[in-house]
């Protein structure tokens, strides 16, 4: 496993791979910050987010009618985690979230802290405010208001495209079923699961066509893997 790219590079980390235009990973990325808060884990365990674009292993946008279609469902999981249908015009709506990717990952030069809180509020500016998270200025206000990143530091890091080669190589890590969906979660002995807690199947056609049916849901599921994460970093 030591060679394995899916992995964390520390026992005290759990690796997130998963897109930002995606509500199961929006609903994931919400459940673990509140299981991690709930246990006690605060500052002791962190978020690796990695990227798993959509758009790169679809070779399209994400289409926003299954997106739409998600939105009631997955959203009354847990309406705290911030979800409204896309209000702006149609123009207006991300045709790419690679930039926002790229400022997850460079936010991870000043701190784990940082690109989580940046994750997170890149997800809720798009789910919850409908904001085009696509665009440098949106992604640039987005991090001022999280009070932890660095501006400046991030602005000068999406110039010059410093992050867009991570992103790339947690694409390709991620290639050939080896990371299963978004949200998938990686601990450092192996120890993986896709889409934790949620069965999901889709009615009257696929995604983009038809609508999600939730089979399972298990809002508890990230504990587990929180606890043994706990467990492998020995706090």
């Amino acid at each position: 496993m030591a060679d394995d790219r899916r992995l964390p590079t520390s026992p005290d980390t759990l690796v997130v791979f998963s897109d930002l235009n995606c509500s199961f990973a929006h609903l994931g990325v919400h459940r673990l910050h509140e299981s991690r808060a709930r246990l006690g884990l605060v500052g002791k365990l962190w978020f690796d987010h990695r990227a798993f674009p959509l758009e790169l292993f679809n070779r399209e946008v994400n289409q926003r009618p299954g997106v739409d279609s998600e939105i009631a469902t997955v959203g009354a999981l847990e309406p705290d985690a911030g979800w409204r249908l896309w209000q702006g015009p149609d123009w207006t709506y991300p045709v790419t979230m690679l930039p926002p990717l790229e400022a997850v990952q460079a936010a991870k030069a000043q701190s784990w802290q940082a690109s989580e809180e940046l994750d997170r509020a890149l997800r809720r500016a798009f789910w919850a405010d409908g904001r085009c998270i696509s665009l440098r200025h949106e992604i640039l206000d987005v991090a001022a208001k999280t009070g932890v990143v660095d501006v400046t530091a991030l602005a000068e890091a999406l110039d010059d495209g410093r992050a867009r080669a991570a992103v790339m190589a947690q694409f390709a890590a991620a290639e050939n079923d080896r990371v299963n969906c978004s949200p998938h979660v990686f601990l450092a002995d192996g120890t993986n699961a896709a889409n934790p807690g949620v069965d999901v199947s889709w009615v009257n056609g696929g995604f983009g066509v038809g609508f999600p049916v939730i089979a399972k849901d298990d809002p508890t599921a990230y504990e587990p893997l929180l606890r043994r994460a706990a467990e492998l970093a020995g706090v």
